[in-house]
């Protein structure tokens, strides 16, 4: 079924939220008849907090000479990767900063030193890729190649927000645009790596911008078939520039950041993403009780255990889940747990 914008915002605004999830859940079905809902146990690892792109949605980043700008040494990183492999951990999820001095070169040696340990790697989301092309003077399909010749697995969907220049300008102007993270991806998928999509909303986009979003993951994925994962989560004003904007404080244009908002894009994405398989719950925004209703919204992932997790904390939230607590929350809801290998 192919939709449009305006027919896809009539969807997300004028459908009861049950109806919605009711749709969803029979797509989930369909797609997951066994009733399985997934998980992963890996560790987020944030290699760099210094950004030169200064979004203003992000707590996170610190400007170079910042007194807690921090850089992790080959020795940090690797006590991280042994505890995670200790723990039963399967992957690695590598992201960082838009870093002002670091070109391809310093990406290799990084992902070289992720490698030496018997994990997977899931990195570098495309701003970071796009960076380290424009610092190095490189072809994006040099920067994968070289990332892939090194050893990175596959590459997650940070730096989507939402993919519309218009809202792009007004939280992160520095960053690229929707079709520079598209082109990325697309050429990511063209050297067989997979990959995930995400979207962050409830800050300043529109509900057309939401339905927006999806259709465009929705066109790429009819083009190259990379995307394994959607996952759509909500902004976290606290500590970030853009919560102390008058504008944003006064009014919220999607309204789609609380509960009843976040269950009815996530059910809306699975409607409408029939072509990707799994959609994700975002516990790590919204708590373990709202994510277990995700999975009758249409997800059918429970996401990582993330034992480390430092962009959203920045931003006060601090959700926390065992293993152990997420193949409870899964049996709670009636459906089967199973721990998915990396992608």
């Amino acid at each position: 079924m192919r939709i449009s914008v305006n027919e896809g915002t009539r969807l997300l605004c004028k459908t009861p939220l049950f109806d919605l999830g009711r749709a969803a859940d029979d797509t989930r079905r369909k797609l997951h008849p066994e009733n399985v809902v997934t998980y992963i146990v890996d560790r987020n690892i944030n290699y760099t907090n210094v950004c030169a792109c200064g979004c203003s949605f992000c707590a996170f980043y610190r400007k170079k000479d910042a007194a807690d700008a921090y850089v992790l040494s080959e020795e940090e990183l690797s006590a991280k990767i042994e505890e995670t492999i200790a723990a039963g951990g399967v992957r690695i999820l590598l992201q960082g900063g838009l870093h002002p001095d670091w070109k391809i070169e310093d990406a290799v040696r990084l992902v070289s030193a992720v490698k030496r340990h018997p994990i997977r790697l899931h990195g570098f989301s495309p701003p970071e890729i796009w960076h380290f092309a424009e610092q190095s003077g490189k072809t994006i399909a040099e920067v994968i190649a070289a990332l892939r010749e090194a050893g990175l697995d596959s590459i997650p969907g940070g730096g989507a927000e939402i993919l519309d220049d218009e809202v792009r300008r007004r939280v992160s102007p520095s960053k690229i645009g929707w079709e520079r993270w598209a082109g990325v991806m697309r050429e990511a998928h063209r050297q067989g790596l997979r990959t995930t999509a995400t979207m962050m909303f409830g800050s300043v986009e529109t509900p057309e911008a939401i339905v927006r979003h999806i259709l465009r993951v929705r066109e790429l994925q009819d083009e190259t078939g990379g995307f394994t994962n959607f996952i759509p989560w909500t902004f976290q004003p606290a500590n970030t520039e853009l919560a102390k904007d008058p504008a944003f404080s006064e009014s919220l244009p999607s309204g789609f950041g609380n509960t009843v908002g976040y269950l009815k894009v996530l059910a809306l994405s699975r409607i409408l993403l029939p072509d990707i398989p799994t959609v994700q719950v975002s516990w790590v925004t919204m708590g373990a009780k709202v994510a277990q209703m995700g999975l009758f919204f249409g997800a059918d992932d429970f996401g990582s255990t993330m034992m480390e997790e430092n962009v959203v904390a920045s931003a006060g939230v601090s959700f926390r889940m065992s293993e152990e607590e997420i193949v409870s929350v899964i049996r709670d809801s009636g459906f089967t747990p199973a721990k998915r290998p990396a992608e």
